[in-house]
């Protein structure tokens, strides 16, 4: 069965366009919706991949179309050749039912998982470069090594409880027990 699926960013675009173009591909069901490719979740989306069977093929107008990111898309039709359903992208004239189709499809995995290696490269470098620098990632303390010599001498008093310590700085007595340890240790 050839199972075409549509979508459109925002309610004042129109699907014909691409419901005609799946339609005169030989699409037996169309699953439309308009919801912006953003978002992870969409539900005609699911319920088209819940509806293929082994032997089915899923077309689209284009490939933009299915997936929010390249990752996203090769992760999809992954799935789909996994589970023996082929896959046609209209407009990038993709087809993974065929040898050249699986090709090109898997140059495309490959350059997101380039992608994907360079963004990791990139991020690596750059944490490396700030530590360089002497500058640490992560979240600033919320309290300071001022606040945190305050809040031991004050805890020294047997009257006030680690609550009231807490309570004055601001903070919840796991941040105030995290920050004591802190100081403890170095």
């Amino acid at each position: 069965m050839i199972i075409g699926y549509a979508r459109v960013s925002t309610n004042d675009q129109n699907p014909e366009l691409q419901v005609d173009a799946l339609k005169k591909a030989g699409a037996e069901q169309i699953f439309q919706e308009k919801f912006t490719g953003t978002l992870r979740e969409r539900p005609e989306l699911s319920q088209c991949l819940r509806m293929l069977r082994q032997g089915d093929v899923l077309i689209v107008w284009k490939l933009d179309r299915l997936a929010r990111s390249l990752k996203d898309l090769v992760e999809i039709v992954q799935d789909l050749q996994d589970r023996g359903i082929g896959f046609k992208s209209l407009t990038e004239s993709i087809d993974t039912t065929s040898s050249g189709g699986r090709l090109v499809f898997h140059i495309f995995g490959a350059l997101a998982e380039f992608e994907r290696d360079l963004i990791r490269e990139r991020t690596i470098a750059g944490l490396q470069a700030a530590r360089a620098r002497g500058r640490k990632g992560g979240r600033k303390p919320t309290l300071s090594d001022t606040d945190i010599k305050k809040a031991a001498a004050m805890l020294l008093d047997p009257s006030i409880t680690k609550k009231e310590v807490a309570e004055h700085f601001r903070v919840s007595r796991t941040t105030l027990n995290a920050a004591l340890k802190r100081i403890a240790d170095t």
